[in-house]
């Protein structure tokens, strides 16, 4: 378990000091287009996202973001919003003040801050500006784009020693080394510790996961947790909820992304839906309703219980932005959508809300259970909508 990290107040979010593990995401549009990046940030917000992130790489991006700010007031979204700057942060926020003011956050990345003696005193920029507008900033290091003058002496003094350490080592000892260096920089600068977030992003599991246990022990700043680059689809979410799952179990972790590589086209909010699953099946938050179901098997050769189980899982993701609000508690719900007698009955009990559905050869009949007594057997061609309407009965009256 990490010791208490400093807490940082980011917009309406507090980060670190105990408090529960906030889930960030990205947008993915051009800044400089403040009607979709708006409408994105929104998306992303109401799926739960608590942070939003968006770049700001050029004068045109810098110029959007007031009227991103304003839009987003008026559609009546109050999500903290982290400017991600690299290369030329420091001429942006300067040139551009009402862009520093919109920006809760800013994202400030070691290695691509400036080369050489430019390097200190760009940093230096940002973390005055970040003062000055009482600004908190993520130090982000990251695996891909180290400080190369600190990547150089580290490696020339590795291969001098009589046993040289692996490369990988050298790397996790500079990015770490960068983000801790930097972190102390700005404080002296007179950015407080209360101001300040770590990151330290590296792209394979094991990498990461001694970073951070290193990070933990070494500092008690507030620790931005993501494997970078995670990759697309299973393999993306497989990456990381192995590696933010062993951390965050350790007590490692204070705010999380999941940087999925999206399909052509594909929804954004996949990464905050992982997140969220992710922290509640670690047990450390709730967001939405549980569905257990399970796999299928030679008795489920109906589609059924499978079309069921991912109906009921929409439908309670989709209620839950008013439910949120009505039902204190209703994220704990519990519900089973089971497929056949081997264990339906079983699961169904344990759960606040379950059905079990006949299997193959198995009697058309569906016994439901809430709160582990059976109440009614559900037949016919629409068990399903009964079933929903059941659950939302369920709700209204336990939670209501």
């Amino acid at each position: 378990m990490s010791a208490t990290r400093h807490t940082v107040k980011i917009g309406n979010v507090a980060i670190g000091g105990g408090q529960p593990v906030a889930v960030q995401s990205m947008t993915n549009t051009d800044t400089a287009d403040e009607i979709r990046t708006a409408i994105q940030i929104a998306d992303l917000a109401k799926a739960g996202s608590e942070l939003v992130r968006i770049t700001v790489d050029r004068e045109d991006a810098a110029k959007a973001v007031p009227g991103i700010k304003n839009r987003l007031i008026q559609m009546g979204v109050d999500v903290p919003l982290v400017g991600d700057f690299h290369f030329n942060g420091h001429k942006l926020l300067s040139k551009y003040p009402d862009c520093a003011q919109a920006l809760d956050k800013l994202r400030i990345n070691p290695g691509n801050v400036g080369r050489g003696s430019k390097r200190d005193t760009q940093f230096a920029q940002m973390i005055e500006i970040a003062c000055q507008y009482d600004k908190a900033v993520r130090i982000g290091a990251n695996g891909g784009s180290l400080d190369q003058d600190r990547l150089a002496k580290a490696l020339d003094a590795n291969q001098a020693l009589a046993n040289p350490k692996p490369l990988n080592a050298i790397y996790q000892d500079v990015i770490i080394e960068s983000a801790l260096k930097s972190a102390e920089m700005a404080e002296d600068i007179g950015l407080g510790v209360d101001r300040i977030i770590i990151s330290c992003k590296m792209s394979q599991v094991q990498d990461l996961i001694s970073v951070y246990r290193r990070l933990a022990a070494e500092s008690s700043y507030a620790l931005h947790l993501g494997l970078t680059e995670a990759g697309m689809g299973s393999k993306g979410i497989a990456a990381s909820a192995v590696s933010l799952g062993i951390l965050l179990n350790e007590g490692i972790g204070d705010t999380i992304r999941v940087s999925l590589t999206p399909e052509p086209g594909g929804d954004r909010r996949q990464e905050v839906q992982v997140c969220q699953e992710i922290l509640q099946s670690l047990g450390l938050r709730s967001f939405a309703p549980q569905v257990t179901a399970c796999p299928g098997c030679g008795r489920t050769t109906s589609t059924v219980f499978q079309e069921l189980a991912q109906d009921i899982e929409a439908h309670l993701r989709h209620k839950m932005a008013d439910w949120r609000d009505q039902y204190s508690g209703v994220e704990d719900l519990k519900v089973a959508v089971m497929g056949c007698v081997v264990n339906g009955p079983g699961e169904s009990k344990m759960a606040d809300v379950g059905i079990s559905l006949p299997g193959t050869g198995e009697s058309p009949a569906a016994p439901v259970y809430e709160d582990g007594e059976k109440t009614v057997t559900l037949k016919g061609d629409n068990i399903a909508n009964e079933f929903i309407q059941l659950v939302e009965r369920y709700v209204e009256r336990r939670f209501g």
